[in-house]
């Protein structure tokens, strides 16, 4: 599989902020080592660069994964309930 570009992975992140209705204070897109993505309590959303080469489906848990901290910031059932709901779409 091809791995998409930053510029469209943006595109992706851009398309559930909007669904989500969140307002991420900065979306990066750099290598990390243990994770495939993080949230900050400050707003800030990062994405690991080995994203780009993950099957859409997947992309789009791990993106709506970090969105949705923005507004819950547990995985709680409030969480859990809101991640299946928007993934379920």
């Amino acid at each position: 599989m091809k791995p998409i570009t930053k510029e469209q992975f943006r595109a992706e992140v851009a398309e559930w902020v909007a669904k989500i209705g969140v307002k991420p204070k900065r979306i990066a897109i750099q290598p990390m080592t243990r994770k495939w993505a993080s949230c900050s309590t400050l707003g800030r959303v990062t994405f690991g660069v080995d994203l780009l080469g993950q099957p859409a489906e997947f992309r789009q848990h791990v993106i709506v994964h970090e969105l949705l901290h923005l507004r819950v910031p547990n995985h709680g059932k409030l969480f859990k309930s809101l991640l299946k709901a928007y993934i379920a779409r």
